[in-house]
């Protein structure tokens, strides 16, 4: 069974940090594109970042300098920090692996990140 496992969401001010992580289980993780995507109240879900199993990242140009996605491939686990939040960054966060190749393609079920004073 495929699980994506999301944590180290919550609620933080301007100009701090989080780490989210995302633990994988039920597929080849090493084999896997991961990426964090979010969604903000009323908007479409959007790419933050993504890393490839040799370590190619793309990251959105509104979170570039600010959030660093890495994967440890012997723990099934992607995280994301960030830091310099902005209330902007507000949205649920979701851990997402891809397999090109294959087309198969997993999410987790998001967890929240608020920033507000």
């Amino acid at each position: 069974q495929v699980q994506l496992v999301e944590s180290g969401g919550g609620l933080v001010q301007p100009g701090g940090s989080l780490r989210l992580s995302c633990a994988a289980s039920g597929f080849t993780f090493g084999n896997y594109v991961m990426g964090w995507y979010r969604q903000a109240p009323g908007k479409e879900r959007e790419l933050a970042a993504s890393l490839t199993r040799y370590g190619n990242t793309i990251y959105a140009d509104s979170v570039k300098g600010r959030f660093t996605i890495s994967r440890d491939n012997a723990k099934n686990t992607v995280y994301l920090q960030m830091n310099s939040l902005k209330p902007e960054d507000t949205a649920v966060y979701y851990c997402n692996a891809h397999h090109f190749v294959l087309g198969t393609e997993y999410w987790g079920q998001g967890t929240h990140v608020t920033v507000s004073s």
